[in-house]
C-alpha cells in the first residue's frame, strides 16, 4: 500500500529555486536530511518545528533561505551524479526524523508502518501476490463480486485486477464515486487532508486545495478507476437486491435489478463495499410529508431548486449541516437552523485554503517530499490524537473532559467559539457542547460560528414538534416559516448493508443476526456463518477521531485478498470466521472503548446503539489495524473443501 517515491530532480535550477518558497518546512527538512545525510541539520532546525501541521512551525526567514540553498546544492549534485542517492533512514534516525517532522515524541514502533507509508527500500512487502500462482483455469474459475463503486469498491477492483481474479462491480447509480458522487450540496469535502486522504499507491500531487471539494475529489476516483482499467468491469445502473450463500455449492446467488429486470448470478466470493453511510436517513417528524414546498436531503441535493431570496429551514447541525449552511447563508432571505445537540467543530487554517503552485511542485518533483508530507498528515490528523482520548480515571472534570490534554484542547475550542461568535452569551450556550471534545466526530469549522452572527440566520435549539405546509413547529409553540426544507440528518449507519438482503448458512440474515443496530464483525470485516463475504468499512471501523478513511479501506482489501489468496492456492472452497474468534475479538472492541471518549456517558450519537454500545467507530490506532490486518492467520476461519455435503474443518 506504498506510493512510490519519485526519482525525478530537478530539470532547471530556477524552477526549484522558484517552488521551494512554497513547499512546507518540515518535510522540506526532512527531504534535505534524508538527501543530504546531514544529521545536524535536523538538531538545528528541529527546534523550530512545534507541531504536525504545517502551520506549526516557527523557522526564520533567513533560516528557511538557507535551508533551501543547500538543498539546492544537494539537488545539483545528485542531478550531475556527483552525489549518490542515500539509502533510506533506519533505526533511531528514522526514528529521530518522525518525531522531528511532527514536533512530538513517535514511537519506535511506528517504523515498519511508515517504511511502508514511505515506499523505503527493505520494508518488508504488503503488496498481496500469490506464493505459487494459480493454473489459468483455476483462476478464471473464481468469481468475486464486488458491491458498490465507491472508495472501497475501486480500490478492490484495482487490487483484483492486479492479481489477476475475475470479477465484477455492481454500481447501482450512473457513475463511480460512492457517497462522493451522491453528495453534491454546497460545500461539501473532505475533513481530512487530501494528501492522506487518497490511495497510498496513486498520490495526487495536484490537489487543488488542502481540504478538497466533492467535485474534486470524485474526479480522482473517476480517473483511478479509469487508470487502472475498472470500467470494463462495472455494471452501473444495477442494484443487488440479495445475495444468498448455498453451503452444497458453497457460491452466492445473488439478485440483482437493472432497468426493471432481475438476474440471478453466482460468485465464489463477495466484497460488500457499501459503506456505513449509503442510505439517507429521514427522522420520523410529524407532517414532515405534508411540507408543500421543496424538501431534500443534503445526500439528495435537489440543484434545481433556486434557494435565493427564499426561508430555508435545515434540520440537523452534523457535519453536512455545517458545510451546508455557510455555503447558502448569503444567498437566502432566511436560514432557519434546527439543532438537536451542539458539535465541536475546530478551526483549521488549511481548511478553506488552496495548494500553492511551489507545493504541488515539491509533492511531484522533489524525492521523498510527498512520502513525508503524507506522514506529517497521517500523525496530525489520527494517531497523534489517540493519547488525549483515552479517560484519565483520576480527572477531576470527568463530565467535560477526559484528561488535562484534552481539557486544554477544550479550552482552545472554546476560545475560537469565543472569538467568532463575538462573545454573545446566548450562541455561546446554544454552541459549546457540554461533553467531551471528539465526543463526536470533530469537525472543521467551515466559517459556521461566524455564519450564526448574520442577521438572517437563527439556530433553534428547542425540539421540533411537527411540520406544517410551510411551518415548522417547535415544541415551545413558536412556528418558523419556511420555503424550503433541507434535511442535513446523516445516515441510517446502523443499519449496515440496507436494504440488500444478505443469507449466509442455513438462510440467516445479517438483518436478524445484528438486529436493529448491533452490527459486528471480525475485524470489522469477516462474520461467522457468512463465508467467502468481506465488508468494507464494516462495524467497529468508522474513524471518528480522524485519519483517512481510504487508509482503512486500504487494510481491509488486503485483508480480503489474503483470504482470496488462501482459497485459491489451497482449493477450499470456502472460509468461515470462528466464533469464538469473532467474539473474543469484539470482546476487546468494548473493553477498548469503555476507556475511550465515545463511550462518555454525556456523549449521545449515532456510534452508539439503544443499549449504549459503541458499533461504528474504531477503538484502534491506525497503527494497531494495520497490524492486524496485515497478515491472515488461518487458524482463525473454519474452511470448507470442495466435496459434496463436506462439513466445515
Amino acid at each position: 500500500m506504498t506510493s512510490s517515491p519519485p526519482r525525478a530532480t530537478p530539470t532547471t535550477p530556477s524552477a526549484a529555486a522558484a517552488a521551494l518558497p512554497e513547499a512546507d518546512f518540515a518535510p522540506l527538512l526532512m527531504s534535505y536530511v534524508q538527501l543530504s545525510g546531514d544529521i545536524q541539520a535536523l538538531d538545528a532546525y528541529a527546534r523550530y518545528i512545534q507541531g504536525p501541521w504545517n502551520y506549526m512551525e516557527c523557522t526564520p526567514p533567513e533560516e528557511k533561505a538557507r535551508l533551501r540553498a543547500r538543498l539546492m546544492r544537494v539537488l545539483a549534485e545528485l542531478a550531475s551524479g556527483e552525489r549518490a542517492m542515500p539509502a533510506a533512514p533506519s533505526g533511531e534516525l528514522l526514528e529521530r526524523m518522525l518525531s522531528a517532522c511532527v514536533g512530538q515524541p513517535v514511537p519506535a514502533e511506528y517504523g515498519p508502518l511508515i517504511c511502508h507509508e514511505m515506499g523505503f527500500a527493505g520494508a518488508a512487502p504488503l503488496e498481496v501476490t500469490w506464493r505459487k500462482r494459480p493454473a489459468p483455469e483455476v483462476l478464471n474459475a473464481f468469481r468475486v463480486l464486488v458491491i458498490g463503486a465507491g472508495e472501497s469498491g475501486i480500490g478492490a477492483g484495482i487490487k483484483l485486477k492486479a492479481m489477476g481474479i475475475p470479477f465484477v462491480i455492481v454500481e447501482k447509480s450512473a457513475g463511480v464515486g460512492g457517497t462522493w458522487r451522491d453528495n453534491k450540496y454546497p460545500g461539501c469535502g473532505v475533513d481530512t487532508p487530501n494528501h492522506f486522504y487518497q490511495f497510498s499507491f496513486e498520490p495526487n500531487p495536484d490537489w487543488s486545495r488542502h481540504f478538497a471539494l466533492s467535485d474534486e475529489v470524485q474526479q480522482y476516483l473517476e480517473t483511478c478507476a479509469v487508470k487502472y482499467g475498472l470500467m470494463p468491469h462495472i455494471r452501473f445502473g444495477s442494484e443487488v437486491l440479495a445475495a444468498r450463500y448455498d453451503a452444497p455449492s458453497a457460491t452466492w446467488k445473488v439478485t440483482t435489478r437493472q432497468s426493471g429486470c432481475d438476474e440471478d448470478s453466482r460468485y465464489n466470493a463477495v466484497i460488500c463495499a457499501v459503506g456505513q453511510l449509503n442510505q439517507p436517513f429521514v427522522p420520523p417528524i410529524d407532517g414532515l410529508a405534508g411540507f408543500a414546498g421543496p424538501q431534500f436531503h443534503t445526500a439528495r441535493w435537489d440543484a434545481n431548486v433556486d434557494l435565493a431570496g427564499r426561508r430555508v429551514a435545515m434540520i440537523g447541525t452534523g457535519a453536512s449541516g455545517m458545510q451546508t449552511g455557510p455555503s447558502i447563508a448569503d444567498r437566502v432571505a432566511q436560514l432557519t437552523i434546527f439543532q438537536r445537540s451542539p458539535h465541536w467543530a475546530v478551526h483549521n487554517p488549511n481548511y478553506h485554503a488552496g495548494v500553492p503552485a511551489g507545493k504541488k511542485w515539491a509533492l511531484r518533483h522533489l524525492p521523498h517530499y510527498a512520502q513525508w508530507t503524507r506522514f506529517q498528515l497521517f500523525w496530525a490528523s489520527a494517531d497523534g490524537l489517540y493519547e488525549s482520548l483515552k479517560v484519565d480515571p483520576d480527572w477531576s472534570q470527568p463530565a467535560l473532559s477526559l484528561n488535562a490534554t484534552n481539557h486544554a484542547f477544550r479550552e482552545r475550542l472554546i476560545e475560537h467559539i469565543t472569538r467568532e461568535t463575538g462573545g454573545d452569551p446566548a450562541l455561546l450556550a446554544k454552541t459549546v457542547p457540554s461533553y467531551p471534545p471528539y465526543g463526536k466526530r470533530m469537525l472543521r469549522d467551515n466559517y459556521w460560528y461566524r455564519m450564526l452572527t448574520r442577521a438572517n440566520v437563527e439556530l433553534v435549539t428547542d425540539a421540533i414538534d411537527h411540520v406544517g405546509a410551510d411551518t415548522v413547529v417547535t415544541r415551545d409553540g413558536r412556528t418558523h416559516r419556511a420555503d424550503v426544507l433541507i434535511l442535513a440528518t446523516g445516515f441510517q449507519a446502523k443499519r449496515m448493508t440496507w436494504p440488500i438482503e444478505i443469507a449466509g448458512i442455513n438462510g440467516r440474515t445479517l438483518a436478524s443476526l445484528w438486529g436493529e443496530d448491533d452490527p459486528r464483525a471480525y475485524l470489522g470485516i469477516t462474520v461467522p456463518g457468512f463465508p467467502n463475504f468481506f465488508l468494507m468499512y464494516g462495524p467497529n471501523t468508522n474513524l471518528a477521531h480522524g485519519g483517512s478513511a481510504i487508509f482503512h479501506s486500504e487494510c481491509q482489501v488486503r485483508y480480503a485478498l489474503l483470504a482470496l489468496r488462501e482459497l485459491i492456492e489451497t482449493g477450499a472452497a470456502a472460509l468461515d470466521c470462528r466464533q469464538d474468534v469473532h467474539d473474543a475479538f469484539n470482546d476487546r472492541v468494548d473493553t477498548l472503548h469503555a476507556g475511550l471518549v465515545w463511550s462518555h456517558p454525556g456523549v449521545g450519537s449515532w456510534y452508539k446503539n439503544r443499549r449504549g454500545r459503541v458499533f461504528a467507530t474504531s477503538p484502534w490506532r491506525l497503527l494497531d489495524y494495520w497490524n492486524m490486518t496485515r497478515t491472515l492467520d488461518p487458524s482463525d476461519y473454519h474452511f470448507t473443501m470442495p466435496s459434496a455435503g463436506a462439513a466445515r474443518a
